[in-house]
């Protein structure tokens, strides 16, 4: 029961974490003249991967390679199979190709690297620094390339521009501080739970730990869909796949390398490259990903979900 609560509170915690901290990054990015599409890609993306980053982190620290590889192999594959599908059911998202070249092709690049890392079996810190670059590289070209386009400044009602520049600064500071002690309760709950029942710490950490700690780009793509708002939409699944893979994979093998468990070369990283290409077809098909599409996309995650639980 422990176990249970540990993870049910770290849940809660990531999910309401996450809010917080997407909430303040957007308003102050929005104040300062950001387009949706570049806070969709960077402060959102980023943002609502940072469960996914103290997660791998501390599992590295932990000794628990299986969570810390999981996580972020499940986290890309429930961004798009599970969280991209469903926002697509709610409303078909648009996609403009000029941009998608640009950020698709880094996916791209960016899931070549994560399989790379899978095969060769190990995550070093020569191998992480490289990683970590090739992030700054792809932010800063982006920021370079959005700049022409970017939106005005907003206009804050009653002129209370720095009391809710404060306001926006702590929800952001809140929300990293509760992601993070959030990601310790899931952290702890996940491995004590898979220790008890004996199941792969693999296994956990594609499912119970991956979706956990993608909830809140489930709750930001789904609002964001909602609203018609396909930049930030589709801009938080891209973003947050792309740091998943260089910067969390880059920054928990500089602070502690890990070996790659053999079992996600077999199957789970080619269910990662099969999502990431499903995604980039779709979006460059009719530029949309219709809701039969979505559809297609959460299918293949309940089929993807069966074949874990029949191979643990």
């Amino acid at each position: 029961m422990t176990d249970i609560l540990l993870i049910l509170l770290g849940f809660v915690g990531l999910l309401f974490g996450g809010n917080y901290l997407v909430q303040g990054a957007v308003e102050i990015a929005r104040r300062f003249g950001i387009s949706p599409l570049v806070i969709g890609l960077t402060l959102v993306g980023f943002g609502t991967s940072m469960p996914e980053l103290v997660t791998s982190v501390q599992a590295a620290f932990a000794d628990s390679p299986g969570i810390a590889l999981g996580n972020v192999i499940g986290s890309n594959i429930a961004n798009i199979l599970l969280i991209l599908g469903l926002a697509a059911l709610i409303r078909p998202i648009a996609t403009d190709r000029a941009a998608l070249r640009r950020d698709g092709g880094t996916l791209a690049l960016a899931t070549l690297c994560g399989l790379a890392v899978v095969l060769t079996g190990s995550l070093s810190r020569p191998v992480g620094g490289l990683l970590v670059a090739a992030l700054l590289v792809y932010v800063l070209v982006t920021l370079a390339m959005e700049r022409r386009r970017a939106a005005p400044p907003m206009e804050l009602p009653g002129g209370s521009t720095e009391r809710s520049l404060w306001l926006s600064l702590l929800a952001l500071l809140g929300g990293l501080v509760l992601t993070i002690v959030a990601a310790r309760f899931l952290l702890l709950g996940a491995v004590s739970l898979a220790r008890t029942f004996e199941i792969s710490e693999a296994v956990i950490g594609l499912t119970v730990v991956a979706v956990g700690t993608s909830l809140p780009e489930l709750v930001t793509s789904a609002i964001a869909a909602r609203k018609g708002e396909s930049d930030v939409a589709l801009g938080n699944i891209i973003g947050s796949n792309v740091f998943n893979i260089l910067g969390i994979l880059g920054v928990t093998a500089l602070l502690s390398p890990l070996t790659v468990p053999a079992q996600f070369s077999g199957f789970d990283v080619w269910i990662m490259v099969g999502a990431t290409a499903a995604l980039l077809v779709f979006a460059h098909s009719a530029s949309r990903i219709s809701r039969t599409e979505g559809g297609l996309l959460l299918a293949a995650y309940i089929a993807y979900t069966g074949a874990l639980v029949a191979m643990a």
